[in-house]
């Protein structure tokens, strides 16, 4: 058989509003980078390397490749990521986003954008990685820049580009995230730093929703504060936490990443990216 083999490139984001309260999120793309490898070999059934997401992984196979084919083929999935698991930062939504995007152009000529965000999205609710679907932040990593969306009925209000000369600087704690159950008890909050990013105030919706999320998990803040005191524009909980992220100009790196140093954990920079996700195939 002639070897197929696609290969698609997405990045992560930050959160600007968490969508956990209303399903109503934003979110702000970085340039931590995914690529997911998709392949038909000889065989049958589904083989993977690198970081590999169970069930998230079988589900997009699932749903984005027919019967048939998988009769026919072994699938093999090769995810590698720049983006740490578990604070926050979107990768499961760049990594399923990635997937499924690598997968569809196995399979199809044209690759509709909307189509592989819904069935991402949809993988991620069916595999329990994320609780609305998430598709803030897949699509935050699929097109990069800001982005404001309606997670229930997976809608994109606003895409726009973010400034190029942008960081985030990311404080990534040794305590675990809160306790995630008192969040949907602030939804009429929630909304107004939702309603402040569909205005185009993405850094008081960004420090809004930071306010918000530290008191519902009870959560350390005083990083965030030190951070925005050291000239970030905007800094808060990303996602779920634990991680704060905070956005500055070049000139502020080093006085943020001083002052999140002072706290136990580990500090990361990326550059804000603005670059949509692309996906290249290889025959042969």
């Amino acid at each position: 058989m002639t070897k197929k083999r696609t290969r698609a490139t997405l990045h992560g984001a930050i959160s600007i509003v968490n969508a956990l309260a209303t399903h109503k999120g934003s979110a702000l793309g970085i340039s931590l980078r995914v690529v997911a490898q998709a392949e038909l070999r000889a065989g049958v059934g589904i083989s993977g390397s690198g970081q590999t997401y169970g069930r998230l992984i079988r589900n997009i196979i699932y749903n984005t490749i027919p019967k048939q084919i998988l009769e026919e083929h072994l699938v093999h999935i090769k995810i590698e990521s720049e983006i740490p698991i578990g604070f926050g930062l979107k990768s499961s939504s760049a990594v399923s986003s990635a997937v499924a995007l690598a997968c569809t152009a196995l399979i199809n000529e044209k690759v509709e954008d909307c189509v592989v965000l819904d069935i991402a999205t949809r993988a991620s609710l069916d595999a329990g990685v994320s609780i609305t679907g998430a598709y803030d932040d897949s699509s935050a990593c699929f097109y990069g820049g800001f982005v404001v969306t309606d997670n229930r009925v997976n809608k994109l209000f606003v895409h726009e580009k973010a400034p190029d000369d942008l960081f985030a600087v990311i404080f990534m704690p040794t305590y675990p995230r809160g306790n995630l159950t008192k969040i949907p008890t602030m939804s009429e909050l929630f909304q107004e730093a939702f309603e402040l990013a569909m205005a185009g105030e993405y850094w008081k919706a960004m420090n809004l929703n930071g306010r918000l999320l530290a008191t519902a998990l009870s959560a350390e803040y005083e990083p965030a504060i030190d951070a925005l005191q050291a000239g970030a524009l905007a800094a808060s909980i990303s996602g779920n936490g634990p991680a704060i992220a905070a956005v500055s100009h070049e000139a502020k790196i080093a006085e943020i990443r001083n002052v999140f140093n002072k706290f136990d954990g580990s500090v990361l920079v990326s550059r804000i990216n603005n670059e949509k996700a692309k996906v290249d195939t290889i025959i042969g």
